[in-house]
């Protein structure tokens, strides 16, 4: 009897210890440690980009709790983007809310995925779900992808099946000024 307690007991602390080292806990963790700076990216893919190229493009960990994270990213002026991110049952949503100058949301906006296992400590993966297939049907096949260490955070996207592709690289070892809030928000 002794015995089974004990093992029982081992058994609830590896459980818990597990859980609290998932992989998608360990990411999550990471981009915790990014909140409050700034970062300055770098267009990589597709060259020579009219919505994107030649404009300065910055990220900024702007809100975190312990279920969301709200990461805006400006092209340039335009401050419409952010990126939720919200972690639950050890997986990620992604969302991106897109605003406009007013703050009011845009028509397309909230679209995105959520990673369907924990991934791995420095990459999540996000195919996109079933709001997003209403919302954008051509967007169906998308899939988005975090790349996360100590140097770099690349935001990444595919649209399976078509030519659309996007990444943009964030250098984490040289953080910037923080912006002023993006659109539809308040300091």
């Amino acid at each position: 009897m002794k015995n089974s307690i004990t093992l029982l007991i081992l058994l609830s602390f590896s459980i818990m210890f597990s859980q609290e080292k998932s992989e998608a806990k360990q990411f999550w963790n990471s981009l915790q440690e990014l909140c409050g700076k700034s970062f300055e990216g770098t267009l990589l893919l597709p060259e020579n980009d009219e919505q994107f190229g030649g404009k300065k493009l910055v990220m900024h960990v702007r809100s975190c709790s312990d279920k969301v994270i709200k990461i805006p990213f400006f092209v340039g002026d335009d401050k419409s983007r952010t990126w939720v991110l919200t972690f639950e049952n050890d997986l990620i949503l992604l969302k991106h809310d897109h605003r406009h100058k007013d703050g009011t949301e845009d028509k397309v906006t909230m679209y995105g995925g959520k990673t369907t296992n924990a991934g791995q400590s420095t990459i999540q993966i996000f195919p996109a779900d079933e709001e997003t297939k209403s919302l954008i049907p051509a967007a169906s096949t998308n899939v988005w992808w975090i790349t996360l260490n100590d140097k770099e955070f690349t935001y990444n996207l595919r649209r399976l099946g078509t030519p659309r592709v996007f990444k943009v690289a964030f250098d984490l070892t040289n953080e910037i000024e923080t912006p002023p809030a993006p659109w539809g928000w308040k300091d």
